[in-house]
Parts: structure tokens; sequence; C-alpha cells
């Protein structure tokens, strides 16, 4: 074998993401409680500006390798099914793991995470954190009728597992809000302002970090979107 196995993996990784994957001109249930741009430019279908590495590449295989993990362990319970779909004229959704009465997303990360995760439990923070993910579990259980979601969030350093349960009722309003926006942007066919929103964390000196833009998959086109607004302003 002339070739590392790390060369394998990679290039393997690689073949797979360029595989073309044809965007369905819906808005998605996981891109909730980002960037309203990034959601309006996902569904217009909008070509992104930044390849994704191979270090990425492997950090999201190894994603879903857990979750792969995880649903095939409860889904050798009773009344359990695992990556539901569903689509309508402007959403498309799925959901990890369906009970009776709750739908479940997974969610790994590194373990460092949970020493996070507890902080601003602690600060009252956790759901703001959160948001994102909780968004998106609201969408699926609303979706597909249940009463509650769950969010596990896995180690992928030790398989802790860290679950946020919480009731759809309380998060109904907030959603059907982001949904309008969402809409209403859509509808006007003009592009909403840049605004990240996801992937908080909270500084001791009470300011908040959003990283959303680093996750971007439209970076390098936004950065140019404002450059040519500034231009064209005279600024």
């Amino acid at each position: 074998m002339e070739k590392s196995i790390q060369t394998l993996i990679d290039e393997e990784l690689n073949r797979d993401n360029s595989k073309e994957h044809k965007r369905s001109g819906k808005y998605i249930a996981s891109n909730l409680g980002r960037c309203f741009r990034l959601q309006y430019w996902y569904r217009l279908g909008e070509p992104f500006s930044e390849e994704l590495d191979a270090r990425t590449l492997r950090v999201f295989k190894a994603g879903d390798l857990f979750h792969e993990f995880v649903q095939n362990i409860v889904s050798k319970q009773d009344n359990v099914q695992i990556e539901l779909q569903g689509e309508d004229d402007d959403f498309i959704w799925r959901a990890d793991i369906v009970l009776p009465d709750e739908v479940i997303e997974c969610k790994s990360q590194h373990s460092r995470a949970f020493w996070h995760n507890n902080k601003a439990r602690e600060e009252g923070k956790f759901e703001e954190k959160k948001e994102p993910n909780i968004l998106q579990a609201t969408f699926n259980a609303m979706k597909f009728n249940k009463p509650k979601a769950r969010l596990v969030m896995i180690s992928k350093d030790d398989l802790c597992i860290d679950e946020y349960i919480f009731f759809v009722d309380k998060w109904k309003e907030k959603l059907n809000n982001e949904v309008k926006t969402l809409m209403d942007w859509w509808e006007k066919k003009e592009l909403p302002p840049a605004e990240p929103r996801a992937y908080k964390s909270f500084k001791k000196d009470g300011t908040i970090e959003i990283k959303d833009c680093d996750y971007c998959p439209f970076k390098t086109t936004c950065v140019e979107t404002e450059k040519g607004k500034e231009e064209q302003n005279g600024t």
C-alpha cells in the first residue's frame, strides 16, 4: 500500500464531498437560528464560496459516525423511528430519532463543550447558547406532531451524553417568528442583512462572541457583497 491511511481517508471524504448535492430550493430546518442571509442564499441556490478543508470533512464524518452509533442503539427499543424526513412548499426537514411523544436531535461535540454547556446552565444562558439547535428540534417536533423535543449532545471523546428535554409550546412563538421572517424575505426577493446569530460564547466581561460567520459557506461572497454596498454608497 503506497498511500498512508490518512491519505486514503481524506481522499475518500473529498470524493464524497465533491459529489454534486442538488439543493432543494427550500429552507432547511437545520439552518434555523443562523444568519437570515445564509438561510436565504442556501434556499436560493447561491454557490458556496468556501471549500471544506480535510480536517473539517473528518470532523463532519466523525459526527455522522457517532450519530449512527446512537441511532442504532436507540432503534432497538420499541416504537422508535430514525431518520424521518418531510417537506412542504417552503421547508425540508429530517429528524434523527422519533419516539411516540418526542423528537430527538443528536449533536456530537468535543468533551470540552460539556464544560461550556454546564457553565451556560449555571449562568442561565444555556437556551440562548443552543437556540439554533432548539429551534430545529422544535420545528421537527411540530412537523411530526410531537409535544416534546430532546437535544442529545454526544461527547466524541468518551461517549458521555448530555440531554436537554423541553416542551414544544415553550418555543413555538419564537419558531413562528423565525419562519415568518424567513418567508417575508423570500416573498420580497430581497437579500437579508448580514447578521450572525449562531455559535455563541459568553465572555467573562459580559460580551458575547458569535462565530456564525466562521462556519458560513458563503463567507467570502458575503464579505464581497458588503464591500460592494460600501463602494456604491461611497463609504
